[in-house]
């Protein structure tokens, strides 16, 4: 198993939720049209997802620099993101990086045809819980933020497999809880995870299905 990472994390913390109007505001309903994944989720009202899901100047380059440190990618590495939304991180990782080999993939068609303009990667739709059409090892890194949380446990056990199968080496970020008022705000503000678990049920599901990569989980405090 690899290691627990802090990658996401402070940036996470620095956004401010309120939790009880989300949970209010006609949930349920909010929460079948967030699960389409397509315009209102990401572009819509905020009662949808991101209530406008926008480029912002080296938001993401902390993480693309602790990536890269990490993984020691260079010119020529290979980079996937799984679940990689309109590829802003992708986006910042080629500005630190230019000569890397990148590609996305997420099921929504509106993120993809929404990427950065200037983003230098391929981009495909597709759902990560089918077979990945990827060569074994084909790549230096595969990552995912916010994504298997969106899978159900049978789909993770599809998943996690195909993870390990294509990458050299792994991370993976999902949304978690540690205690009863991180649980109530987790299902007060999600929309879209199908998989609420604690850390621990968490690394038992990475260890179970065979992924054996980097992980971190973010909280909602």
């Amino acid at each position: 198993m690899g290691s627990l990472l802090n990658l996401v994390t402070p940036l996470h913390e620095g956004t401010k939720r309120e939790y009880m109007p989300r949970l209010m505001d006609n949930k349920v309903a909010c929460m079948k049209e967030a699960r389409k994944f397509e315009a209102n989720y990401w572009d819509g009202e905020r009662r949808y997802g991101y209530g406008g899901y926008s480029y912002q100047p080296g938001r993401w380059a902390p993480v693309a620099r602790g990536l890269i440190e990490r993984y020691g990618l260079e010119a020529g590495s290979s980079v996937l993101d799984l679940g990689c939304g309109k590829g802003y991180l992708l986006y910042e990782m080629q500005k630190l990086q230019p000569d890397l080999q990148l590609y996305g993939m997420d099921r929504s068609k509106h993120a993809i045809m929404h990427a950065h303009p200037d983003l230098n990667a391929a981009l495909m739709h597709g759902r990560v819980e089918h077979p990945l059409p990827f060569a074994d090892k084909d790549f230096d890194l595969v990552i995912s933020l916010g994504c298997l949380h969106n899978l159900t446990l049978a789909e993770l056990a599809r998943t996690l497999p195909e993870v390990e199968r294509v990458a050299e080496r792994g991370y993976i970020m999902v949304e978690s809880f540690r205690d009863e008022q991180e649980w109530f705000n987790l299902c007060a503000w999600c929309l879209t995870a199908e998989s609420l678990m604690r850390p621990e049920d968490w690394i038992w599901a990475y260890e179970h299905f065979g992924y054996r990569g980097d992980y971190e989980f973010i909280y909602f405090t």
